[in-house]
């Protein structure tokens, strides 16, 4: 039984995952008013203010941004967005734009789990 090849990371990738974590890092910092915490290599923002993230929540970089939206799959979910913005660094907001705003037509919704992520039930 073989498993299929993981994607390369992108040029630069790295560089881009870090300041895109950083600039999580500040933005949690700054607008967080709930717990902080470390789960499994995310650091998980909550009591964010709704304008300062998307949707549910919000994945920059290694941080995840959200007020209540800390559920385990969730945060499953999120950390494959953590993966996903080492494999492509700055240019996955792009990526993620051009894949479209349906979430059950994005290519990167769907490899982080339409269901783990609220998507459907």
């Amino acid at each position: 039984m073989s498993s299929a090849p993981l994607p390369r990371r992108w040029p630069l990738a790295r560089f881009g995952y870090l300041y895109a974590t950083l600039v999580g890092l500040v933005w949690g910092a700054i607008w967080s008013t709930g717990e902080i915490r470390r789960v499994e290599g995310l650091w998980v923002f909550t009591g964010m203010p709704k304008w300062t993230f998307g949707r549910g929540g919000s994945c920059v970089g290694a941080c995840y941004l959200t007020d209540t939206n800390v559920s385990t799959p969730v945060l499953r979910h999120e950390r494959v967005h953590r993966e996903q913005w080492k494999r492509y660094g700055l240019a996955l907001p792009v990526l993620y734009w051009l894949s479209g705003r349906d979430p059950l037509q994005n290519r990167f919704e769907i490899e982080a789990g339409l269901k783990d992520g609220g998507y459907i039930r």
